[in-house]
């Protein structure tokens, strides 16, 4: 069962759990504390979102890049993860939303600078035939973390602590946790760092590579905030105390299935797992659009989280297929630029839609780019020699 989960990735799955059971013990109860104790409003929270989100994801672009021209990338690990760790629980100090916006765009610069050297870093610390298990892993440890977050902060406040800010302090424990495991237990890896010649941002990779970034971003147009799915839940009649409960289930449905799914890819094929997915993604968008019942919107997240479980390990397991070892790092970021770049529109355009149409409208919207971006990956994006596909 653990073969291919080499010491790295085992580690780097550690220091994701932590740092998702530091950041979900905050993140959920934000709004709130913006809100209720700092009087700002919903459009100052998408403001706050937006800017942070935006910024990781043009971070993940130019760490991705630099790791390739530094001969060690766990320091850009470590810079990445010990930034947001220092950042995350000073919002328990924040007096005002513009202290919170500041802070959590510090926290997000720190998101950015470690993801592309992470996901390069897990790359070059595994056999290549067994890549979907090792990314299908780190997702499941990184949803594991989701799910305990939460749960955490529950705990505490309803038995030990009684004002958020003292919880937002407690979050920067596990986020120490998550450095330190860094520091002692993460090792290099060998890769020749590329000549300093510059960052090229405006060159995408080449040939199959740059067809499947594409082919990404065009699914990823279609994958708005999954905040319409719970509002899609409380429209259908979910009570308000059951939506953390429906959350926390879709999170335990993405961990379970991440590295099963993902070690599926190393045996049929990272492109048939990939389609797979995204099927899946364009069926359950189909449901939730003609959803009616609390039950239906339950069996609806369980297949969502399948969606997840079958896509995030294998679409990173055939990223490193295709990239250069020299120029991984620069892959995972513009794969990650592609899905930050996409995600703001793909929001946009649902809601847009939803107000002017409908949400049935909206939901179909979203299945349909799904649908054709299956398609095109199937047809379009054939798979590097080194990724196993059969038929």
């Amino acid at each position: 069962m653990f073969k291919g989960i080499t010491g790295n990735v085992l580690v780097l799955g550690l220091v994701s759990f932590f740092t998702d059971v530091s950041s979900e013990m905050i993140y959920p109860l934000l709004p709130l504390f913006l809100t209720g104790q700092l009087g700002a409003g919903p459009a100052f929270l998408g403001a706050i979102e937006g800017v942070a989100e935006s910024t990781a994801s043009l971070l993940k672009l130019l760490s991705g890049i630099v790791s390739d021209r530094v001969r060690r990338r766990k320091r850009l690990v470590l810079l990445g993860y010990s930034i947001s760790s220092l950042m995350r629980p000073l919002i328990g100090s924040a007096t005002s939303a513009l202290a919170v916006l500041l802070i959590r765009t510090g926290d997000r610069v720190g998101k950015g600078i470690r993801t592309s050297p992470r996901d390069a870093l897990i790359a070059d610390s595994v056999d290549p035939s067994l890549r979907g298990k090792a990314y299908g892993f780190h997702r499941s440890m990184d949803h594991a973390g989701a799910l305990v977050g939460p749960l955490l902060a529950t705990f505490l406040l309803a038995y030990f602590v009684k004002d958020l800010r003292q919880l937002f302090w407690l979050a920067g424990i596990p986020g120490l946790v998550a450095v330190l495991l860094i520091v002692w237990k993460v090792s290099e890896t060998e890769h020749s760092p590329l000549p300093k010649t510059g960052l090229r941002l405006a060159m995408l990779p080449p040939g199959r590579l740059r067809r499947y970034l594409l082919v990404l971003f065009l699914f990823t147009l279609g994958n708005s905030s999954d905040a319409f799915l719970l509002l899609k839940a409380g429209a259908v009649g979910t009570p308000t105390y059951r939506l953390p409960l429906l959350w926390a289930f879709f999170h335990l449905v993405k961990m379970l299935s991440s590295m099963p799914f993902g070690a599926l890819s190393d045996r049929i094929g990272r492109r048939s797992v990939i389609v797979a997915g995204w099927c899946v993604y364009s069926l359950s968008y189909l449901g939730f659009g003609m959803a009616h019942s609390e039950w239906q919107i339950w069996l609806l997240f369980a297949g969502y989280g399948l969606f997840f479980g079958l896509t995030e390990g294998s679409e990173k397991a055939f990223l490193a297929d295709m990239a250069q070892p020299g120029e991984r790092g620069a892959a995972f970021g513009w794969y990650n630029f592609a899905v930050g770049a996409g995600a703001l529109p793909a929001s946009v355009l649902f809601g847009f839609i939803w107000h002017s149409l409908g949400s049935v409208a909206s939901f179909l919207y979203g299945a349909s780019l799904a649908a054709v971006a299956a398609l095109l990956l199937l047809f379009l994006v054939k798979p590097a020699p080194a990724c196993p596909e059969r038929g």
